[in-house]
Order: structure tokens, then C-alpha cells, then sequence
């Protein structure tokens, strides 16, 4: 297992655009990926479960992963948030 917590740092938290590129970056792996954000749990795979999250900006997110391409998906999802989900700073 592979994990990893990260601070959204985009202005609109993880909503429509981040939260889809979120989703399309997750569902390159075959990994089991889940999202922890504000006490509750989603698939990372799940757009309607991302949204769910209610993640805003300086929403802390855990993201855990299991299966035999974790810790590649864990990196991505990290660098994505980490870079403001293409966006720059």
C-alpha cells in the first residue's frame, strides 16, 4: 500500500476541472485508489464521489492506493495536486 497526504492549494478546491482531472489521472492505474478528505472516504475513480469530498482549498487529502502500480499512482495524484492540477501556483 502507498500513501500519501497533500493541501489542495487551487483556488476552487477540488471541484469540476481538478476534480475530472483528478479522476482521469487515477483511473490510468489499475490500483484500488481511495480518497480521504473532511472525515469521509471516496473512490478516486468516482467523479461523483471526488466531488463528494466537499475538498476546498487547504483541504488536507489523504490518498492511498493498493495494488502493483501504487506507488506510481500515489506520485501522480500527489504531483497533480502539488502543481495546482496544471494550472501553476
Amino acid at each position: 500500500m502507498a500513501e500519501v497526504t497533500v493541501t489542495i492549494q487551487h483556488p476552487t478546491g477540488l471541484h469540476a476541472r481538478p476534480a475530472a482531472l483528478f479522476v482521469q489521472t487515477a483511473s490510468r492505474f489499475r490500483s484500488q485508489i481511495e480518497v480521504q478528505a473532511n472525515g469521509k472516504t471516496a473512490n478516486a475513480k468516482s467523479m461523483m464521489a471526488i466531488l463528494s469530498l466537499g475538498a476546498r482549498q487547504g483541504t488536507a487529502l489523504t490518498i492511498r492506493a493498493e495494488g502493483d502500480d501504487a506507488g506510481d499512482a500515489v506520485a501522480a495524484l500527489k504531483e497533480l495536486v502539488e502543481t495546482n492540477f496544471g494550472e501553476g501556483s
